[in-house]
């Protein structure tokens, strides 16, 4: 079907030029079939203000360290390009561990663009099933706690690994050597400018308490939310347990009940070490992303993956939960 207008027709295949082509002087004809189309070469796209949190590692489970919370990436005026798919990547939580052979697992990476945030570091265990000696936290974005040993503790896993500038999170907390009974594990660390997860008490056993996270309003322009808190590390009966860092951070364990706290979705907090019977690291929690740009500017031409999308405080805001794209 074609459409009329004052000077002519215009045809129903006709194919207006791209950006990438759309130099020199435009005849009417072309200028009226690109506006019939939605397609305008010479408009600006925006710059956007982005927040990409990585899924947070996974605690380990006897006397155990807190994972690290999601690494955190955030900046303003990122710019994107008209008519190109970006990746928008959700990391998962890393599973904490059941073996006393195994740390947490690491927490998935999460994408925006050519920005990367890296996963927290899972916890490091009292020791690997063999007593013969005990567990690092593993490294990330932010890092893993230690676990606890009556020997040598294990130290806590380096955080902004790989290395961004700024930092994606701080490093795990070491566990204590405070006898069999007594071997706390460090708290996770948390993401961004947040804090290193907390030392466990040689003196008292208890675990670690998780770094807290760093803040963000770009879920709404408004509201402060703060993202990559680190799991406290786990202990003994009778000793204190590590609390989990603000920014979905789960607590340490005593034992195999109660169960150590899952880091919480969405923030990428990071999971609760488990006790000194082993039992279960708590789980790691998954990422976001979240972009803004303001509001003068147009809606996305296309996105995938279901971003929450709403407009407030003069921005345009689109809120991944789960790996997606967008298209300007």
């Amino acid at each position: 079907m074609s459409h009329r207008w004052p000077g002519g027709k215009l045809s129903s295949t006709y194919t207006s030029p791209t950006a990438a082509v759309a130099v020199g002087i435009w005849s009417t004809n072309t200028h009226a079939q690109s506006k019939l189309g939605g397609i305008w070469p010479g408009s600006p796209t925006p710059t956007v203000d982005y927040l990409v949190v990585a899924g947070g590692g996974g605690g380990g489970c006897n006397h155990a360290g807190g994972g690290g919370g999601g690494g955190m990436r955030t900046a303003t005026s990122f710019s994107v390009s008209s008519g190109v798919s970006i990746t928008v990547t959700v990391g998962a939580g890393g599973a904490g561990t059941g073996s006393k052979a195994n740390q947490g697992t690491r927490g998935a990476n999460s994408v925006f663009s050519s920005i990367t945030a890296n996963g927290g570091g899972g916890g490091g265990n009292r020791h690997d099933g063999a007593h013969s000696g005990k567990q690092n936290g593993v490294a990330g974005g932010t890092g893993g706690g230690g676990g606890g040993e009556d020997g040598t503790a294990g130290t806590g896993g380096a955080g902004n690994t790989p290395s961004t500038s700024p930092s994606q999170g701080g490093a795990g907390g070491a566990g204590c050597v405070g006898g069999v009974l007594a071997a706390g594990g460090g708290g996770g660390g948390g993401g961004s400018s947040g804090t290193a997860g907390g030392a466990a008490n040689g003196g008292t056993g208890a675990g670690g308490s998780g770094g807290n996270g760093s803040t963000s309003d770009y879920a709404d322009g408004a509201t402060s939310v703060t993202y990559g808190g680190g799991g406290g590390g786990g202990t003994y009966l009778g000793r204190t347990v590590g609390a989990g860092g603000a920014g979905g951070g789960g607590a340490g364990a005593v034992d195999v009940t109660p169960a150590p706290g899952s880091g919480t979705n969405g923030l990428g907090g990071g999971g609760g070490g488990g006790g000194a019977n082993a039992g279960t690291g708590g789980n790691g929690g998954d990422g976001v992303v979240i972009i803004r740009y303001p509001d003068s500017f147009p809606t996305a031409a296309s996105t995938t993956g279901s971003p929450t999308a709403t407009t407030t405080g003069g921005y345009r805001i689109y809120k991944w939960t789960s790996s997606g794209s967008i298209t300007f």
